[in-house]
């Protein structure tokens, strides 16, 4: 395995600096049974992994209303909370549970474990999305059940998740909402980051893993793929090449041998990275803060190429849940804004002070977070813009969640897990089917996993 980074992860990378800790990527777990499979797999076990159910899973502010969301999986709970802002709508609850069920186990759980190689494993699939009214827009499936804008906000936001557009992707992933409600949502002691530790033991158990070693050629022979050459010049020879990295830059690794048209790339996000010398104890371990004019603002975001004018923001305080993510009395807060990839060609050296001051103002700003003084008790701070993702990841335009998950980019139309061009060529992580997320990657890498050992048995 070569990673171009000093240590493993990628996009789940950590910040480790004056005693504070940070997920640089995922910082929440999902469908747990999935990491169960995998080390069974193996022939060991998750034991090593300290997880934490957490409850409620987040809590959702707006700036325009007093009132929060407390999301979670309790169900008389969200019963009272979707009531607090329509009756009408706590009644619609179970029914957008049962819809959105169907939706999961054919779309997840099913589809999500098959590959899409041909057009045709995607038409007898399509019947059956258009029967659960899966192929609308996730905000138009949510508003089927629910009428209350922000009761419509706090199930259709999940997708942002994965770097899709609610109001533009089909609602196939409003099911990230049910499999939430499902299967929880978890913490790891010590953060995602010790879910990557655990994984790269299990490759290291049987494999090697290179640190530091970036590919710049996948070397093809007579249209198949021969080894890699490294940017110093190193070829290492391979029967099969497996690309975890961003799919438009693994395709311009081809020199052109892979002639297909680039994807729209998802939004990219304006990272912060706060070490406090005291804790905000009204903070969640997570929190939404949703600005004026939301819809405006994810327009203005993933169609526009644009800032918001008013910032919606995600934060994650994980000292609420593990306190040695910070020095003693302190809090490590990482915050995201969505910000539009670098297609947009904003300047990013004169726009980073300028967000900087955007994202503290509303975070000081909302009295319900509690956050008054922020700026004074920073100790520590990173920042990370769509040039870190493009130049510390190689992501394309500085994309954060790979392609976007449109309907026209999921399934049989989102960059296969084998290539359909180049033999020998697979692909994992979040830019091929069926998507980001670690349940995206996870199953992802079960139906790659397949394919190959597929081929390989088909060479004796």
């Amino acid at each position: 395995m070569l990673e171009s980074q000093p240590g493993p992860g990628g996009r789940a990378g950590q910040i480790r600096e004056q005693g504070f800790t940070f997920d640089t990527g995922p910082s929440l777990i999902t469908m747990p049974q999935l990491l169960d499979e995998l080390f069974q797999v193996a022939g060991t076990t998750a034991a090593q992994l300290r997880m934490h159910r957490l409850e409620p899973f987040y809590s959702i502010r707006w700036r325009d209303d007093p009132r929060s969301f407390a999301f979670s999986s309790d169900q008389e709970a969200m019963l009272e909370e979707i009531g607090r802002f329509s009756a009408t709508d706590a009644s619609r609850y179970l029914a957008f549970l049962d819809h959105s069920r169907a939706i999961y186990e054919k779309a997840i759980l099913a589809a999500g474990r098959r590959p899409f190689l041909s057009v045709l494993d995607v038409v007898g699939l399509v019947p059956e999305m258009v029967r659960l009214g899966a192929l609308r827009s996730v905000e138009h499936f949510v508003a089927s059940f629910f009428r209350e804008a922000h009761v419509r906000q706090a199930f259709s936001f999940h997708p942002l998740f994965i770097g899709g557009d609610p109001f533009r992707v089909p609602a196939v992933y409003a099911a990230l909402a049910y499999l939430q409600i499902d299967s929880g949502v978890w913490y790891s002691e010590g953060g995602v980051y010790a879910l990557v530790k655990a994984l790269a033991q299990l490759v290291g158990a049987g494999g090697r893993i290179r640190l530091g070693t970036r590919v710049d050629r996948v070397l093809l022979n007579s249209g198949r793929v021969s080894g890699v050459r490294t940017i110093e010049g190193e070829i290492l020879p391979a029967d099969v090449v497996v690309s975890n990295g961003d799919v438009v830059a693994t395709r311009r690794l081809l020199a052109g041998a892979d002639p297909r048209r680039d994807e729209r790339l998802s939004m990219s996000c304006f990272l912060l990275y706060l070490g406090t010398r005291r804790q905000f104890p009204q903070l969640a371990h997570h929190t939404l803060l949703v600005g004026h004019d939301y819809p405006g603002f994810i327009r203005a975001v993933t169609r526009r190429g644009q800032l918001g004018a008013s910032a919606s923001l995600y934060l994650h305080a994980p000292v609420r849940t593990e306190p040695a993510m910070a020095p003693a009395g302190g809090d490590a807060i990482s915050v995201l804004l969505p910000v539009p990839n670098l297609s947009s060609q904003l300047d990013w050296e004169q726009a980073e002070a300028m967000v900087r001051e955007m994202v503290l103002e509303a975070m000081e700003a909302e009295s319900g977070l509690g956050l008054s003084g922020l700026r004074d008790s920073i100790v520590m701070e990173r920042v990370w813009t769509p040039i870190d993702f493009r130049d510390r990841l190689g992501a394309a335009r500085g994309n954060a969640f790979g392609p976007e998950p449109t309907l026209l980019q999921s399934a049989y139309f989102r960059q296969p897990n084998r290539s359909r061009r180049v033999a020998g060529l697979y692909h994992v992580g979040q830019g091929t089917h069926p998507g980001a997320g670690i349940p995206g990657v996870l199953l992802g890498a079960e139906v790659t996993s397949r394919l190959v050992l597929e081929e390989v048995a088909s060479w004796r």
